[in-house]
């Protein structure tokens, strides 16, 4: 749909009493690659990150979110869709080799995603920063920086990965082109992703005696991100849209940075660990959402696509697996589930073939159900063992088959 055409459809959705006037934009901020303490409002000793903190203290946050794969790619695609990667079918980042990547494109096309549905509503939507599914028209956004052509490089993001890093001018430009329409803004930087090339002013801060060079620079990404987000939210303000405007925040999987080389280390990125799969996540929307913070629930970012969707006074699909968290906290879910998958696809078209984990979070209980090729189901008492360093599966026996059976019934792998 054109520019054109759709601010039309807008003003006649607005007369026609479709778009209410407390109808907020939606701006989403996805993290890359960042471990879920790797804050100073979650308590790290070193990392400064004010502007993320101040939004964390404007709006409601829950300080236990998961991402249900620790993988790019299908943590992205679940973004997008609301749905688990076995359920959209984008489990890997790539292909097997010597397979067209443009193959796996087809599975956002048959994808319902939030762009496509706020765009029922009038809204307009704009994508920066990662995106690994071909142009951004096929994510349903009206506009966008990531031209998707493998010919000319494209693969996770092409032009879209410039943002943050060379500046959020794409972004203002949209806002004032769109300005009075409402809209859907996916803020997904390459940070702080590698290459860890943080500018110098920031690195200089975070250099110390004894401490790695990896480790510096991955902590001066974490706080470059961060001004990336706070220029981001100065746009909003400086154009009075701070108050109409419903800010989510969320990483799509965590890293741990090893100290003898710019890489991640043992359960984060790709494990079914939470160092790869916890996040913060933040709703900030100013009279809407009262501020606060929840230290104990578990949510999802499943959960995402059905608060915005009620926010925006949109039907939530029956089929989505999250639950809103407009209204506050979950009432009455006693679990959280997630997958592994393999970085390179086996069967771009069968998730099951190329399946490693799943996994559970039930109160302060986790279990991680490896296919059988990769060891014995694992447990951990997350609240006394956040870093999942003692396997109490076999002195847990009664428990550990009670959460595989659940694990099974609600998906079996198959």
């Amino acid at each position: 749909m054109s520019y054109i055409k759709l601010v039309l459809f807008s003003c006649v959705l607005s007369l026609a009493g479709l778009v209410s006037a407390a109808t907020p934009n939606v701006v989403m901020i996805i993290s890359d690659d960042q471990a879920w303490g790797d804050y100073s409002f979650m308590g790290h000793e070193a990392i400064q990150t004010p502007h993320i903190d101040k939004l964390a203290s404007e709006g409601f946050t829950y300080t236990r979110g998961y991402v249900p794969a620790s993988l790019c790619r299908p943590s992205l695609a679940s973004l997008a869709t609301g749905l688990y990667p076995h359920q959209h079918k984008i489990t890997s980042n790539d292909p097997p080799k010597g397979t067209d990547r443009n193959l796996m494109l087809a599975h956002i096309d048959a994808a319902n995603t939030l762009a496509d549905m706020l765009a029922e509503k009038g809204y307009v939507s704009h994508q920066s920063g990662k995106w690994w599914e071909g142009n951004y028209t096929r994510g349903g956004f009206t506009h966008g920086m990531t031209h998707g052509d493998t010919t000319r490089g494209g693969r996770h993001g092409d032009k879209g990965l410039e943002i943050g890093r060379k500046g959020l001018a794409p972004i203002a430009n949209f806002l004032d082109e769109t300005k009075g329409t409402p809209f859907f803004l996916w803020y997904a930087p390459f940070l702080p992703h590698t290459p860890h090339n943080p500018p110098e002013r920031l690195l200089a801060k975070y250099r110390a005696e004894g401490r790695s060079e990896h480790v510096a620079k991955y902590w001066a990404m974490c706080a470059w991100f961060d001004e990336t987000c706070g220029e981001l939210l100065g746009l909003l303000e400086a154009r009075g849209l701070s108050d109409d405007t419903l800010v989510v925040y969320v990483t799509d999987n965590g890293w741990i940075q090893r100290e003898d080389k710019q890489a991640y280390a043992p359960k984060s990125k790709r494990s079914p660990y939470d160092g790869g799969l916890r996040t913060p996540i933040i709703l900030k929307w100013p009279g809407k959402i009262a501020p606060g913070k929840d230290t104990e629930t578990s949510v999802s970012s499943l959960d995402l696509i059905p608060t915005i969707l009620e926010a925006c006074e949109a039907d939530v699909p029956e089929a989505l697996p999250g639950v809103s968290l407009l209204e506050g906290p979950p009432a009455g879910r006693e679990a959280l589930f997630g997958e592994i998958f393999a970085h390179d696809a086996v069967d771009i078209h069968r998730p099951s073939s190329s399946l490693q984990y799943r996994w559970m979070v039930e109160g302060e209980w986790k279990l991680i159900l490896p296919v059988e090729a990769l060891g014995p189901p694992e447990l951990y008492q997350l609240r006394q063992d956040p870093h999942e360093t003692e396997n109490l599966a076999t002195k847990e026996s009664a428990r550990t088959e009670a959460m595989i059976q659940a694990i099974n019934a609600w998906w079996p792998g198959e």
